[in-house]
């Protein structure tokens, strides 16, 4: 399981939590100084990832080799939402899908990573996008207040529409037949074919990060220092890990994976991130018998600003370094496949 951390000191954080007999520890991979800005935005699929910045760019990295790879330079403003697609028959994802403070939402191919074609999302800044499982649309959300859909596979904005307020998260669930926004303090689930409101839920204060799980399970975390698990059928609060955290918590991931060949799966681990530079690993099966505690926990001493991981291991595949250039039509217009 690998993760990576993002900070407003320009740094990124990578680490590996490597277990041993009944103790669990956050391995540091590498740390260094990827950007000219704070970090805004990071994405994690099996042994890939990118960071996006303030300073315009997204950069690649090779997980399996621990190093930096590329640079994505598309964009005129900071990089504030990133999200991968990766089909469900590959390990190696195929396409990354960017949102930025100008306003657009780029694609690129993922091997190698070269611009396929940037949509203009927003007549403000994208806040975050979510890509569909199928690969075939995203939704985005901006500065305008406006919820966008984004056909991907003409490369092109569908729909858009303006809310009432602002949201600053949208995802998809694991199936694509629903997708949840944040709006401040409200979570509101909906229905992916007609948008309309199936569920909501009052989270008292501001939300700053949710990750969708398993079992109709949404994690939230924010203002409050702890980290929420909503029933998302029903809109209650399923539990609680309460001062999870002693500063804002500004990243959660889920991290979890099924027996091969069998129906039961692995106790699923929860990972989080703090303001104040915390990186915590819970499992949840411990908020029903006893007051939880982390099993792993390690102190980047910077301000964490996003969070991403992977269960996957990370692959030998070496990986294309990106020129940034244009890539090729040839063979892209497929039902599976992003434009």
């Amino acid at each position: 399981m690998s993760l990576l951390a993002g900070s407003y000191e320009k740094f990124i954080w990578g680490f590996a939590l490597k277990t041993q007999s009944q103790s669990h520890t956050l391995k540091p991979l590498f740390s260094f100084p990827s950007h000219l800005g704070p970090i805004k935005s990071v994405a994690v699929a099996g042994p890939v990832a990118a960071s996006g910045s303030a300073d315009d760019t997204i950069k690649v990295y090779d997980l399996s080799a621990n190093t930096e790879i590329g640079s994505l330079v598309q964009h005129s403003g900071a990089v504030t939402a990133l999200s991968f697609f990766t089909p469900a028959s590959l390990f190696f994802p195929r396409n990354l899908v960017s949102g930025s403070e100008d306003g657009t939402v780029a694609i690129y191919d993922a091997d190698p990573f070269v611009h396929l074609k940037s949509i203009p999302a927003h007549k403000r800044g994208v806040i975050d996008l979510a890509v569909h499982p199928s690969g075939k649309l995203a939704l985005s959300v901006g500065r305008d207040s406006c919820l966008a859909m984004l056909n991907l596979v003409r490369g092109r904005r569908s729909f858009c529409c303006r809310m009432d307020k602002q949201a600053s998260i949208v995802k998809f669930d694991l199936e694509g037949e629903r997708f949840f926004m944040a709006t401040e303090e409200k979570v509101t689930i909906h229905n992916s074919e007609d948008a309309r409101i199936v569920c909501e839920m009052d989270c008292q204060k501001r939300v700053l990060c949710a990750s969708q799980a398993e079992n109709n399970l949404l994690f939230t975390g924010g203002d409050d220092c702890g980290i929420t698990s909503w029933d998302t059928l029903t809109g209650k609060a399923a539990y609680r890990i309460e001062n999870a955290h002693s500063a804002r918590v500004k990243g959660l991931v889920v991290l979890g994976s099924r027996l091969a060949g069998d129906a039961l799966e692995y106790p699923f681990l929860i990972a989080s991130a703090s303001s104040d530079g915390v990186i915590r690993v819970w499992d949840i099966r411990m908020v029903h018998k006893e007051k939880p505690y982390p099993l792993a926990e390690t102190n980047t001493k910077s301000r964490i600003t996003c969070l991403a991981g992977s269960s996957l291991k990370s692959s030998k595949k070496p990986l294309t370094g990106s020129n940034g250039g244009e890539g090729k039509q040839d063979g892209l217009m497929k039902d599976d496949s992003l434009i």
